[in-house]
């Protein structure tokens, strides 16, 4: 016989008369779980420690943006100083490691059972809340601890270990770049002094000290492109020395940007053929105005975003295979790969602007022996001075990005001290309110438990 669903209904359905009176009837019990529940969250609440929160405002910055003009343009196309991806995710990383918090930890539980001494990554976890504001360049350092003078110590302390390791590696590297350019500015300099020699000793012997009008011609237009040589030469020197900075300490890690091919990359290549093409429509208009000229300014500083392009893209080409790696090894991996790049685009542009030079030569080969002998002695001489000039101002540029990188980070606002009457857990409240709500759930459920008895 079948079953009427308008019978199923109504012994589905709640009474909510017969509930309410249910309720009612048994309200001690209702009201002693509702009473029992709150009161429990509130001892609860008064029984957990105290906790304080104290909250520093740091602002990262590039230091490479404050030197402006060439200077920056030049460690843009090296490298130095990170590249071009922007710092603040990174520092925010580098504040939860062990360098940074390993002597908090060791301050704080100092004495005490070395078993319960949480590591770096648990002590982060539970002491620290470190963000960003989305669209900025600000780091908000919040620590918790168990006093207020707890919670200061901690969220300082994050931030001055911090800039101590920042600055510290930052040195080191930047020391690092300055002995290898040192190393080659002692190589430039005997190579300039060497041909300067050569060329007064023949100028000497052969009593030509200055050369007739149509050679001084010659001279005028070779000179672009011993200039233009003398500049890419630099940039190899001292984008070699940004190589062999970051592949040393590369090396006992047992990694290398060569295995991402960087320099077979089409769009690396795209870039580098309009840097080489942009070098040699430069050593043009050197031929005919000075570096004043609004032409050449403007071609100098298409050059100079063509060589921040080429820095962009292969920074995002080892960031596209070397995800897995932690932030420290992922940024000397770009410094060597764009000072790879750097490389391979300066002699490319070298070789182009000597294809050029050699058209001109040509021409110069119709004077006498004497008369091209001594030209050529003259052009040697200055590419070494010039060579040996630019290498002494990247010493000193770095040294200066040395000095600047310590104040990468700036303080805003120092860590404040928590009133000591306001902690910011537990928050009773909050915790009697969630006592409550679980006793009005819990007794709703036990008068259904009633209800569904008596029907």
């Amino acid at each position: 016989k079948g079953v009427d669903p308008l019978d199923l209904e109504k012994e589905e359905s709640i009474d909510l008369g017969k509930l309410w009176q249910v309720t009612k009837a048994h309200k001690k019990v209702v009201g002693g779980i509702i009473v029992g529940c709150t009161a429990i969250a509130t001892i609860t609440a008064f029984v957990l420690p105290k906790q304080y929160e104290s909250t520093t405002l740091v602002q990262t910055r590039n230091a490479s943006k404050e030197m402006g003009g060439q200077a920056a343009a030049a460690m843009a196309a090296l490298g130095v100083g990170g590249g071009a991806s922007s710092p603040t995710n990174n520092y925010m990383e580098l504040m939860k490691t062990r360098t940074v918090l390993d002597p908090i930890i060791d301050e704080l539980y100092e004495g005490k059972d070395p078993e319960k001494k949480p590591d770096a990554a648990a002590f982060a976890k539970s002491n620290l809340d470190i963000k960003n504001t989305k669209g900025t360049n600000l780091i908000t350092v919040t620590a918790k601890g168990k006093t207020p003078e707890e919670a200061q110590q901690i969220s300082q302390e994050v931030v001055d270990n911090f800039l101590k390791m920042q600055t510290d590696n930052s040195q080191q590297t930047q020391s690092l770049l300055v002995q290898f350019l040192n190393g080659r500015i002692e190589e430039a300099k005997q190579d300039s002094d060497d041909a300067a020699q050569k060329f007064a000793d023949f100028s000497r012997e052969h009593k030509l000290y200055s050369p007739d009008e149509q050679l001084k011609q010659a001279i005028t237009q070779v000179s672009a492109y011993d200039k233009s040589i003398a500049d890419l030469q630099s940039q190899q020197k001292a984008a070699q020395a940004q190589y062999d900075v970051a592949t040393n300490k590369l090396g006992q890690q047992k990694s290398s940007s060569k295995a991402y091919n960087i320099n077979d990359n089409g769009t690396v290549q795209s870039i580098r053929g309009q840097i080489v093409s942009k070098e040699v429509e430069l050593v043009g208009l050197r031929q005919k105005y000075t570096d004043n000229n609004p032409t050449v300014i403007a071609a100098q500083q298409q050059l100079n975003q063509l060589q921040s392009d080429l820095a962009s893209e292969v920074s995002a080409v080892v960031d596209s295979n070397a995800a897995s790696l932690n932030s420290a090894q992922m940024e000397l991996l770009k410094n060597q790969a764009v000072a790879e790049a750097s490389i391979s685009a300066a002699k490319a542009s070298e070789d182009a602007v000597r294809a050029k030079k050699a058209e001109i030569e040509q021409d110069i080969d119709k004077y006498p022996d004497d008369m091209v002998t001594y030209l050529q002695l003259k052009s040697d001489a200055e590419i070494k001075k010039t060579i040996y000039t630019n290498l002494v101002q990247q010493c000193e540029q770095n040294k200066i990005q040395e000095a600047m990188e310590s104040m990468d980070i700036q303080v805003i606002d120092a860590a404040n001290l928590p009133d000591e009457k306001k902690p910011s857990a537990p928050r009773k409240k909050l915790i009697a309110a969630i006592g409550l709500i679980v006793g009005l759930m819990l007794s709703f459920v036990y008068t259904l438990v009633c209800y569904k008895r008596e029907v």
